[in-house]
């Protein structure tokens, strides 16, 4: 049941990446953040709610509070750097290189969680980080006339993408998912307002029109669903497998940036999308 569950986050992480770049075309990336992370705040403790999991709160050790805290402050960072990431860049370069954050899940869980590495693993981690390289290279004559800071953002992204999945995977061994999926998002919340209001962006949600808020607002829906099946995937099967399964939503995602967007895909990214993909398959055997 938890592939089902990893599957369905892929699906609506794949849809998160568009609906939010469409939303922040012309926003803030802070500011964007913030605003969808009240949207998935009341969606994430409205299944609490639903599921009677607050009746579980009072069991909740101090080491899980601690991990789920710290994995909500990870996830805020990465969050913050991929939505930035994704203002400057392509989706489908800023993609690739948030969802490498694979190799470094993978590698973490072997260290702390004790997973087991198989010569498929090592396989896979290849293919990934290859397939990666493919899709982020850029032509030699156009890397100087291009602003590269996406890159850095999208790299912040993966690196806290993969500390929010090992401390997430200790946090919630002990708790009902869904209650700690609302738990780490009031803390996500609370980091993105406090840098809405030190870069004083606040201002500025006056300023957006209804598409905006539209996009904004589904593209919350859409994370809180993946959220929601992630974490549940996440409690009762491998990080090592669930983690790639999760990253399969750069499908959707570069599909979504060709035919709407109108975001070229090269044969040599298309090559690297291939092999990510056989890569996180592969895992699954």
């Amino acid at each position: 049941m938890w592939i089902l569950f990893a599957f369905g986050s892929a699906f609506f992480a794949g849809i998160t990446a568009i609906l939010a770049k469409i939303g922040i075309k012309n926003t803030d990336s802070n500011l964007a953040t913030a605003l969808r992370t009240v949207v998935i705040l009341f969606f994430s403790w409205f299944m609490v709610w639903i599921t009677g999991a607050q009746h579980t709160m009072n069991a909740l050790s101090l080491k899980t509070i601690l991990f789920l805290v710290l994995s909500g402050l990870a996830t805020g960072m990465s969050w913050l750097c991929y939505f930035k990431a994704l203002q400057l860049g392509n989706v489908n370069k800023v993609t690739p290189i948030d969802k490498s954050s694979t190799i470094l899940t993978m590698i973490l869980s072997m260290i702390f969680l004790s997973e087991a590495i198989t010569g498929i693993k090592i396989l896979c981690l290849f293919l990934i980080g290859a397939g990666t390289y493919l899709m982020i290279e850029k032509k030699e004559e156009t890397k100087k006339a291009i602003d590269n800071r996406w890159l850095l953002y999208a790299s912040g992204s993966a690196v806290f993408a993969s500390l929010t999945s090992i401390l997430g995977k200790i946090g919630i061994q002990d708790v009902n998912s869904n209650l700690g999926t609302a738990i780490r998002t009031v803390i996500v919340l609370i980091m993105a307002w406090i840098l809405v209001f030190i870069t004083k962006k606040q201002s500025e949600i006056k300023e957006l029109d209804k598409k905006n808020w539209l996009f904004l607002f589904l593209s919350g829906l859409a994370t809180g669903m993946s959220w929601l099946c992630y974490y549940k995937a996440l409690q009762d099967g491998p990080a090592s497998i669930v983690v790639p399964i999760d990253k399969l939503s750069i499908l959707l995602t570069i599909g979504f940036s060709y035919f709407i967007l109108k975001e070229e895909l090269s044969r040599k990214s298309f090559a690297g999308l291939i092999l990510i993909v056989i890569g996180t398959l592969l895992l699954l055997v």
